[in-house]
């Protein structure tokens, strides 16, 4: 009955760090990303799942975000995804 949201990776490319997680979202229609990351840069969702899902999950924030530990997605309730992001 919450949102949910798991570090699975972190790493560096070049100049930028990046993280990787899980999200599952259940009875509720969104909630926030917990990225690790001091300022967001680039921010990608992948819904999981065995049929084509019709509303595909969205950042609810204007990037670079400043605040990169909380950063608002908004999806339908019962779905599951990774995220990837890129920043500092």
């Amino acid at each position: 009955m919450a949102f949910s949201s798991t570090i699975t990776q972190r790493g560096v490319i070049g100049n930028k760090r990046y993280a990787i997680g899980t999200y599952d979202c259940t009875a509720v229609t969104g909630g926030n990303i917990n990225t690790g990351l001091e300022r967001v840069d680039f921010m990608q969702l992948q819904p999981l799942g065995a049929a084509v899902q019709t509303d595909v999950p969205a950042i609810n924030e204007t990037l670079p975000l400043a605040d990169g530990t909380a950063v608002t997605i908004v999806t339908v309730s019962g779905d599951a995804g990774i995220w990837f992001a890129i920043g500092r």
